[in-house]
């Protein structure tokens, strides 16, 4: 045993498409006989008209919209969770967290605009269900929604992730939040603002503009190259130790920073575009 103090971290990472490989309204749509185009449609309509917070519109439809409310129960968004794709290694990575790199202990929750129904049937056995901030509804008898008692999304997770900080006794520079879209901007310029490190799973600009790092994996245990080398301090030789010691090889690992310009004459000469790459290794 290390005579060293255990530095504590809170990481909080999003759900879907970051723990997850679709979405909880696509799913959802799919099961209670909704076509997904109209999901589609109906969401990215209330995204152009700034009608709710970004990351809101499923539980905006499931509150508001007439057909999604007629068919969705409470039953229905625990169903999702069972039939939604995680990625791989979701219970290893929380694992790797709480106990697994020395020295190190980062508490690991989950904040999301999707229904806390579906997270809590997705990641049961696990992310304890205490460890979880989703959308939370109120319901009637029949299982009916009847009212929205509280949505983790905008603002909503930075409100979420100073509550959880205030109750853990975690200072604001020990956040390490994981995202993927729009949805994340919020709590990721709050992040950054504090001195934390945010992490994007995907390559949309609204959040890989904001992110310190983006990591692109199908397996969750890919989080922690980033964190590993930037926190805790390790090269890249002990990182890949640390990953074949999991029973993981890195096969590849790519670094790699792209700007695209386009490029446009001014003063009345014919218009030509050109794109620049940089590549930083």
């Amino acid at each position: 045993m290390s005579d060293k103090p255990i530095k504590r971290y809170l990481f909080a990472s999003d759900f879907d498409q970051t723990l997850t490989f679709n979405d909880t309204g696509y799913v959802l749509s799919e099961l209670v006989g909704i076509p997904t185009s109209e999901f589609e449609r109906k969401a990215k309509g209330m995204t152009k008209l700034n009608l709710v917070q970004q990351g809101a519109e499923l539980s905006y439809l499931l509150l508001h919209d007439p057909e999604f409310r007629s068919k969705v129960r409470r039953e229905h968004l625990i169903e999702v969770g069972r039939r939604i794709r995680l990625k791989e290694n979701i219970d290893q990575l929380y694992t790797m967290l709480e106990k697994g790199i020395e020295g190190y202990n980062f508490d690991f929750y989950v904040l999301s605009a999707a229904p806390v129904e579906v997270i809590q049937s997705a990641l049961k056995g696990i992310v304890p269900a205490s460890h979880i901030f989703g959308t939370e509804f109120q319901y009637t008898p029949d299982g009916e929604i009847e009212s929205i008692t509280r949505a983790t999304a905008g603002y909503g997770k930075v409100a979420a992730l100073d509550h959880l900080l205030g109750t853990l006794q975690i200072g604001s520079g020990n956040v390490v939040y994981v995202g993927d879209g729009s949805s994340d901007i919020h709590v990721m310029l709050h992040v950054n603002g504090s001195d934390g490190y945010t992490i994007a799973v995907s390559e949309a600009k609204s959040v890989t503009q904001i992110a310190k790092r983006t990591v692109l994996s199908t397996n969750a245990l890919a989080i922690l190259a980033p964190l590993l080398e930037e926190i805790v301090g390790w090269q890249r030789p002990k990182i890949r130790t640390f990953f074949e010691s999991q029973g993981l090889l890195i096969q590849e690992w790519d670094r790699v920073r792209t700007d695209w310009l386009k490029l446009k004459p001014v003063g009345g000469r014919r218009a030509a575009a050109a794109t620049a790459e940089r590549v930083i290794q």
